[in-house]
Order: C-alpha cells, then sequence, then structure tokens
C-alpha cells in the first residue's frame, strides 16, 4: 500500500481520472494565523483612530457647534438667559468689556507704521470690506424683502454681519497656510478692527436707518464704554505694562479659549432674548433661514471672484498680496460682530436674527479658504517662478550665503595676513643668520 503522502499528491495532481460528479479537493488551505488577542487588539486600534478623529473633528469645529448647541438652549427655556443670568450686566457689559480690553491688549497698533509699504493694496483691501460687500449684500437683501423671499429681520442681519471688519486670527492662518503675505493680513487686520469700531455703527445706521428702539446718542456712549474704552486700556497696558502682555502671551490659549466663551455666551443670551420675545416680527420659519444660508454662500462666493480679478488687475506682480487679499477682502468678524450688534440693539427683539447671518458667514468663510488654501499655496509658487521673483526661503539662503561669503573672505584675509607676517619673520631671520 503507497504511503498517505504519495496518496495525497496523486489526488491534487490528477483530476482526469475522477468522475465529473465528484466534487474537487481544494489544493491549498487558507490558514487564519491571527490571535485572539491580535483581533482585539485591531479592533482597539479602530476604536481609537475613531476616537481620535472624532476628537479633532470637535476641536477643529468647537466653535459652530458650540454656537448650535446654545442656540438650541435658548430654545428650551428661553428665561435662563433671558432673565435669570442677568444678561444686562454679565453679556452686555462684562463679556463685552473683556472681549475687547483682551483685543486691546492683543492688537498690534505697531503694525500700523507699515501701511506707507503698500498703501495702495491696503486702502483697496478696506474700502472692498467695508464698502463693496455691505453695498451689495444691501442690494441683494432690499430685493430679498421685496420678493418676500425672507423676512426683514433676516435680511437687516445680512447687511450688518457684512459691515463688520475683517478677522483678526482667521485670516492670518489661512494666509499663512496659502502662502500669502503674513505681514500684510497682521496690518490689515488690526487697522481694520481699530476703524471698526467707529465704521461698521456708521454703516450699520447708515443702512438701516435710526428705527424707533435705536437712540443714536446712547448708543454711541455704550460703543464708547464697552468697546473703545476697553480697546484703549488694553493698548496703554500693551505699551506700560510688560509684565500683563508677557502673562497673556504665556496663557495665549486659554486666553482665546476664554474670549470664544465669552463669545458663545453673549450668542446665548441675545437668542434668548429672541426666543422669548412675543413679537411677532422676530419669527422666521427653517426654510427661510435655509434660503439665507444659500444666498449668503452665493454672495461669499460672488465677492471673493470679484476680489480676485480685481487684485490680479491692480497687482499682477504681487502674487503673495493676491492671496492675502482674497481672505482679506471678504473675512467678517464673529469677534467684532456679536458685541457690536448687541450693543447697537440690545433691547430690539429681533437681534437673533440679526446675529445669525454673521455666524453663518463666519464659518463659511473658513470652510472655503480651507478648501482653496492648498491650491493657491501652488499658484504662489507657480507665479513666483514665473515673474521670477524669489521666496521668502531663497532670499534667507542667500543673505546667508552672503554672510557666507564675507566670513570666507574675513578667514582668507587673515590667512594672508598671517602668511606675510610667517614670510618677514622668515627672512629676518635668516638676515641674522647671514
Amino acid at each position: 500500500m503507497p504511503p498517505q503522502e504519495t496518496m495525497i499528491t496523486t489526488t491534487t495532481t490528477n483530476n482526469n481520472n475522477k468522475p465529473d460528479d465528484e466534487e474537487e479537493p481544494p489544493t491549498s488551505t487558507t490558514v487564519n494565523d491571527t490571535t485572539p488577542e491580535e483581533q482585539s487588539s485591531q479592533t482597539k486600534n479602530k476604536c481609537q483612530s475613531s476616537l481620535s478623529c472624532f476628537c479633532n473633528f470637535l476641536k477643529t469645529n468647537e466653535f459652530v457647534l458650540l454656537i448650535l448647541l446654545v442656540i438650541l438652549l435658548a430654545y428650551a427655556y428661553p428665561p435662563l438667559g433671558a432673565i435669570y443670568l442677568a444678561p444686562q450686566i454679565t453679556a452686555t457689559w462684562i463679556a463685552v468689556i473683556f472681549i475687547f480690553l483682551l483685543s486691546g491688549i492683543k492688537l498690534k497698533s505697531e503694525e500700523f507704521a507699515k501701511a506707507f509699504s503698500n498703501i495702495y493694496f491696503n486702502a483697496f483691501l478696506q474700502l472692498y470690506n467695508f464698502f463693496v460687500v455691505s453695498a451689495g449684500v444691501y442690494g441683494v437683501s432690499r430685493l430679498l424683502i421685496l420678493g418676500d423671499v425672507i423676512p426683514q429681520s433676516l435680511a437687516d442681519g445680512m447687511v450688518i454681519g457684512a459691515s463688520v471688519p475683517i478677522t483678526v486670527n482667521m485670516v492670518l492662518v489661512l494666509t499663512q497656510s496659502a502662502n500669502g503675505d503674513e505681514a500684510a493680513a497682521i496690518f490689515n487686520a488690526a487697522f481694520g478692527n481699530m476703524v471698526g469700531v467707529f465704521l461698521s455703527p456708521a454703516l450699520i445706521l447708515l443702512y438701516l436707518g435710526v428705527s424707533g428702539s435705536v437712540d443714536l446718542g446712547t448708543v454711541f456712549y455704550k460703543l464708547l464704554l464697552r468697546v473703545l474704552l476697553p480697546i484703549l486700556v488694553g493698548q496703554v497696558l500693551r505699551k506700560f505694562s510688560p509684565a500683563v502682555v508677557e502673562f497673556v502671551k504665556q496663557h495665549k490659549k486659554i486666553m482665546n479659549k476664554l474670549q470664544e466663551y465669552a463669545l458663545v455666551f453673549i450668542v446665548y443670551t441675545v437668542f434668548c432674548k429672541t426666543f422669548s420675545s412675543d413679537n411677532s416680527t422676530a419669527s422666521a420659519s427653517a426654510g427661510s433661514i435655509f434660503i439665507m444660508i444659500a444666498f449668503i454662500f452665493l454672495l461669499l462666493t460672488f465677492f471673493m471672484i470679484l476680489a480676485w480679478y480685481l487684485l490680479k488687475c491692480f497687482f499682477p506682480q504681487r502674487p503673495k498680496l493676491r492671496v492675502m487679499g482674497l481672505f482679506g477682502c471678504t473675512h467678517k468678524s464673529v469677534a467684532m460682530g456679536i458685541p457690536l450688534i448687541n450693543a447697537i440693539y440690545e433691547t430690539n427683539p429681533n437681534v437673533g436674527y440679526y446675529t445669525l447671518p454673521l455666524l453663518v458667514w463666519h464659518p463659511m468663510q473658513l470652510v472655503i479658504g480651507s478648501f482653496l488654501a492648498p491650491k493657491l499655496s501652488d499658484f504662489v509658487t507657480r507665479e513666483e517662478e514665473r515673474l521670477g521673483l524669489k521666496s521668502e526661503e531663497e532670499e534667507e539662503d542667500d543673505d546667508n550665503n552672503t554672510h557666507e561669503k564675507d566670513d570666507n573672505e574675513v578667514v582668507e584675509e587673515k590667512e594672508d595676513e598671517n602668511d606675510k607676517e610667517n614670510k618677514t619673520k622668515e627672512e629676518e631671520e635668516e638676515k641674522l643668520d647671514v
């Protein structure tokens, strides 16, 4: 009788002698070498990866998620933020003063001296951001009111949101990631927010007029105490109190979070007031809110495209400025806008709907900017190569090479001097020997 191994080999290689109806045994077997411990480890890694992605999502979108959460909480029980938390003190005074005091400490007014290096670009950006965007949004919002597409409270909110100045942190971060001009971003953010303290309320009242609920003298008095005075105090502390500035720098993340939470608290009290009001003009359906969001997206896209082509016409040889201008021309600041809206329309029942368009514009500009940043960075690289411009890294390399050459020349000169001295000594020694 043949050995068992021979029989197995014969059955696996010689298939012609088998009947057709007999199943063919597998020629190879798959062995699962994964142990239960390894399977458990893989499952654990997948869970950790999913948890990490979820945590990153929460961290990246924390502000937007908090805004949505507090709006839902305000809708669920309006009296808490409208009455019991004393918003007339905590939100309209303490939170607003805290926000602008920190803004004043962090505001780099020394950057204003750099304005004259790009004066035409800076003037174009500020005029476009304040006047072109706000005028365009005003025109569209009036058409939406005439067509009864959205209620007047949301339409007025679109105008108010378009009248506030440029963002500070967001425009700088996006400019850096898109390889734009960082110095121009710092200056225009600082200058725009300083000018916006006066210009934004003037634009809002110019477009919407002074209604019965708005006392012009009281509005500017409140803006002086809540906005301008804290900024001036912050600037004084920045100049004459290095210890305070150093403390804010060392605890920058904590201060930014506190400033963000103060904004969230203001939004919460604002919507509590809106939802607790019985005024029928303050109501807006979910459909009208989605229509408003769609029009904000279309307007933001249109103004970014228009700004891009205008920047191409006026600054064709400055790709970094064009990239920075694309963000700076259309970005709107929540940190400046919400306290301003709250100060101007403190007693108005529509104040929540005046705030909502700006809260939509803010994350939308971040999403669009983040999508465009890598493409704009590639654009800057291509344009600098085409125009023969040197990047900052190349300029640094040239400076380093120049310094190295200078150092090498100094070393060579010293070596030549040493050689001459040695030759002179040798000649003197030879003379003495003779």
